[in-house]
């Protein structure tokens, strides 16, 4: 017979007990105690086995003094308190305790919340469930993350907004958690989703949205540039609570940043670039939208798909998200945006330009034409210099040139490669310091017009053939540019690994169309001839007559 539990051998003893067997007969079958089949036939569970008295410990004798500590720790000082170090060296020290730390702090865990309970100082709150109507309201939260950037660790700030109904969640990165970070984080979710709220959109009481929290109510004075904001998008804000008392009340988007943080960057991503790391934040959304949430009988995007036709839509006109500076041009060349400083054009020394201060980038402008572009650092006290702003200056003063600083940033950023350092050390060799290195800027001076992969390639190409001027540079770039070009095909390795350099004239030449007209003739000036010498003839008659 199977080993049957004991609530299927009751079951088993009352059917056949109903069929009208003996009771001994029962036994017998079942291989029980008379007692077993007469509890079976009074009752349908069995009686719940018998707890045994807990075995006694070494800690015994000293729980009272445990609880004591944790009494008298009610009335203490929040920061002059027990902990479960200090409960244990003083059973040791002060009572000679046999004890182990894992004993005390057991015991510690499982009777600190009683007390509190008995003492009636223990935090009871209330929390009322609610059902969210779709459509209708949306979180919005920054959590810290730990990347490693271009082989850096450094913190960025994830920016998520999630709507309350489907838990449809839009997730950004950006380098700072400030207002532009705010806006753009708003304006990337929104066009994501397709849509706005209708009702409330929660908050805390972030310093991009909050000036100032008027003390315990809700009532907040927001920052002029936020009220605009949201109003142009049509958002209706509420702020939750200050401190942790008002968490729950965002709990879906709190819980939701902890969930996308331990998935997603567990292990600590390394990215070379931002834009590089919300790509993959792009794709890890729409893998999290075929997931279901706790015990929901379907997953996130099968209730979005419900949501986004009760969205409001979207306006047509931009919101421009950027923080506006006009810094002046120091006579570095360089401009000061919060704690950090960036390069210009040298032409705009002592000027005031107009600078548009971006989540992740900066544009400055000069008379509205963009002059400078820069990814936004991230640390304080930074200096970010590109080496094209003052190629102008250091054509005048190539001494300058080996130890500028951002020709350092340059090499860092790959865009000094080894191909221009040995360009650079041939024609250094060949014309010397001065006109070798003016003539390396020149070079630099043609990124401006041509690709860096063709400039590249073009330094190479020159390099081999020992073509150590800037227009042996162009010309070779502007072959390879065009080799590309032709729908033909691509050029061998054979012909490219022959360096050849072609004098412009030859290659303006072997570049005209072919002359097909006629070689010039003559044949009609020599009648003019002719006249003349008949003419002359009848003058010389006149004049002997």
């Amino acid at each position: 017979m199977p080993q049957m539990s004991k609530v299927e051998l009751y079951a088993a003893i009352r059917r056949d007990h109903r069929g009208g067997m003996k009771i001994r007969e029962i036994e017998r079958k079942y291989n029980v105690s008379w007692r077993t089949v007469r509890k079976a036939v009074d009752s349908v569970w069995p009686e719940p086995r018998k707890q045994l008295p807990p075995r006694p410990t070494a800690l015994d004798p000293y729980k009272s003094l445990i609880d004591g500590m944790l009494l008298a720790d009610l009335d203490a000082p929040r920061k002059q308190r027990h902990t479960i170090t200090r409960i244990f060296h003083r059973l040791v020290e002060e009572h000679a305790a046999d004890v182990s730390y894992q004993m005390v702090r057991r015991y510690v865990s499982d009777r600190k919340p009683q007390i509190l309970v008995e003492s009636g100082k223990a935090p009871v709150e209330a929390f009322v469930p609610q059902t969210h109507q779709p459509g209708m309201e949306a979180e919005v939260d920054f959590g810290d993350v730990t990347i490693r950037l271009a082989g850096e660790l450094v913190t960025c700030y994830l920016f998520s907004f999630r709507l309350s109904y489907s838990g449809k969640a839009v997730h950004r990165v950006f380098a700072s958690c400030g207002q532009e970070a705010f806006f753009e984080g708003h304006v990337h979710a929104l066009r994501t989703l397709g849509g706005v709220p209708r009702s409330k959109v929660r908050y805390d009481n972030l310093k991009a949205a909050v000036a100032r929290v008027l003390g315990l109510s809700r009532a907040r004075v927001e920052a002029d540039r936020w009220i605009a904001f949201r109003s142009h998008f049509g958002i209706e804000s509420f702020y939750c609570r200050p401190g942790i008392e008002g968490a729950h009340e965002k709990g879906g988007v709190e819980g939701q940043i902890g969930y996308f943080r331990r998935n997603h960057f567990t292990p600590v991503p390394e990215v070379n670039s931002l834009a590089e790391l919300n790509e993959l934040v792009d794709q890890w959304d729409l893998h999290d939208g075929r997931r279901r949430i706790g015990s929901r009988p379907r997953t996130i995007d099968e209730y979005f798909q419900v949501e986004r036709p009760l969205l409001m839509p979207l306006p047509e006109e931009p919101f421009e998200t950027g923080r506006l500076f006009t810094p002046r041009v120091d006579r570095y060349s360089q401009i000061a945006v919060r704690t950090n400083r960036y390069s210009v054009p040298v032409r705009l020394i002592g000027k005031r330009v107009r600078v548009v201060l971006h989540a992740s980038h900066l544009v400055v402008f000069d008379r509205n034409v963009e002059v400078a572009r820069h990814e936004r650092l991230i640390a304080k006290g930074g200096c970010r210099l590109d080496l094209d702003h003052y190629l102008e200056a250091l054509i005048r003063k190539p001494g300058a040139f080996p130890g500028a600083t951002a020709l350092e940033q340059a090499r860092s950023a790959g865009k000094f490669t080894p191909v221009h350092d040995a360009w650079w050390a041939a024609a250094v060799k060949a014309h010397g310091d001065t006109a070798g290195t003016r003539a390396l800027i020149e070079v630099l001076l043609l990124a401006r017009h041509v690709s860096h992969e063709h400039l590249v390639a073009g330094l190479a190409m020159a390099l081999r053939a020992g073509a150590l001027t800037a227009d042996a540079v162009a010309l070779e770039a502007r072959k390879i540019a065009q080799a590309e070009a032709e729908p033909t095909g691509k050029p061998s390795s054979a012909g490219a690994a022959r360096a050849t350099v072609t004098f412009l004239h030859e290659w303006r030449l072997a570049h005209l169309p072919p002359d097909t007209r006629p070689l010039p003739s003559v044949t009609h000036y020599d009648q003019l001839l002719r006249r003349r010498r008949a003419s002359g003839g009848e003058h010389r008659e006149g004049e002997a007559q």
